[in-house]
């Protein structure tokens, strides 16, 4: 009797644990959206130079279980769903969405491989001096083809093929310019 009584009450104890931890999975949830929207509506328009985006929650019983709608509208377009936009659009709405999160909740460091692929000579203009603010408190290591994007970067990594079939690794370190050096 003393065992089904200390089951029955380790049962209930649980029960209260886990309703008391997705009360506040929820309210972290829906706090940290929040954050994510605003920072995601001004990294928007930021890299758009313009325009306007929104993420919402798609109608759900449970906040932790309901899909997340991403709408965007470019400067002189009409709101859309992300799916209609073009490869770039789609990118640059990613990227926006991407950083939001990133600047939500920060990391050191941050791998990004081919994100500018899609991207037009002015779209990755915008993209660069993105990089370059957040790159005031992290690091970005990039992988990308984009001339543009490799003439922000501090240090280069690559791989040449000088010789047919011999490939070669390669790294630059592009340093600040000092007039002192130069003058000596």
């Amino acid at each position: 009797a003393n065992q089904v009584e200390a089951l029955t009450q380790s049962k209930t104890q649980l029960q209260q644990l886990i309703s008391k931890l997705n009360k506040q999975s929820r309210e972290r949830f829906v706090e940290t959206f929040e954050q994510i929207r605003t920072n995601f509506q001004q990294i928007f328009r930021k890299l758009f130079g313009g325009g306007k985006a929104d993420i919402v929650l798609e109608e759900s019983d449970d906040v932790l279980e309901a899909g997340i709608e991403v709408i965007a509208r470019p400067p002189g377009k009409e709101t859309r769903s992300i799916s209609l936009l073009s490869g770039g659009e789609k990118s640059m709405t990613a990227l926006a969405l991407l950083f939001a999160v990133f600047r939500t909740k920060p990391s050191p460091f941050c791998f990004l491989d081919e994100v500018d692929a899609a991207l037009d000579e002015a779209n990755n203009e915008r993209f660069d001096m993105l990089l370059r603010d957040f790159g005031i408190d992290s690091q970005f290591i990039v992988i990308t083809h984009s001339k543009r994007t490799m003439s922000i970067a501090e240090v280069l990594f690559g791989v040449t093929m000088q010789q047919q079939g011999v490939s070669k690794k390669i790294a630059v370190r592009f340093d600040e310019y000092s007039t002192e050096t130069a003058a000596a």
